[in-house]
């Protein structure tokens, strides 16, 4: 087995615990609303961060103001979200969340993203967490959202764009944007461990 098969296996299936915050990754519209949501009724967390201010329908980027229906639907008062509004993409959005991490001492976050971009986007955090050196004070877990492989979207169908994300992972690898698959493993053990 590969490095990259089993991070992808521990990744996907991480026991998350109750965390100072519930970080939900804007883009695929609002599909990633509902679970953030129930992680917060089922209490893992008494803050939900909406992290990112783009806007690109087609590419699935939908500002907080388009999406505040949704949280309704989902019993979740808007100005209860702390919006960080200063990112574009995803490594934007780990040097935001970090920041937010050290502002307000949080020890834990749980990251909420689509399943296509999961990886991607997990391994971005914790490059940005060994880059502030806080991946041996800070836990991340990542809790995908289970949505449609086969959906199709104005950005895609999801089992076709996760493809694109291991293209993006080797590339930004290769820029040092993104961590390697062997120290996202040794990062979820000392998780389990601590």
């Amino acid at each position: 087995m590969t490095s990259k098969e089993k991070f992808i296996a521990l990744a996907a299936n991480m026991i998350i615990s109750k965390s100072d915050a519930i970080i939900i990754l804007q883009g695929d519209k609002d599909n990633r609303i509902a679970h953030a949501c129930d992680l917060y009724k089922n209490e893992y967390s008494n803050n939900i961060v909406f992290s990112g201010d783009a806007l690109n329908f087609d590419y699935g980027s939908y500002p907080l103001s388009y999406l505040e229906e949704t949280f309704k639907e989902n019993n979740f008062l808007v100005e209860k979200i702390i919006h960080e509004n200063n990112s574009k993409n995803t490594k934007e959005q780990a040097i935001e969340v970090i920041k937010l991490c050290k502002q307000n001492n949080w020890e834990s976050i749980i990251l909420v993203i689509s399943n296509f971009h999961q990886y991607r986007a997990y391994l971005t955090f914790l490059q940005e967490l060994i880059n502030q050196k806080l991946d041996t004070s800070i836990k991340m877990y990542n809790s995908p959202c289970n949505l449609s492989w086969f959906e199709k979207n104005a950005w895609g169908i999801r089992h076709e764009l996760l493809e694109t994300e291991f293209e993006k992972i080797k590339l930004y690898q290769d820029k040092g944007d993104v961590c390697s698959y062997d120290k996202a493993i040794q990062y979820i053990e000392w998780i389990e461990q601590h």
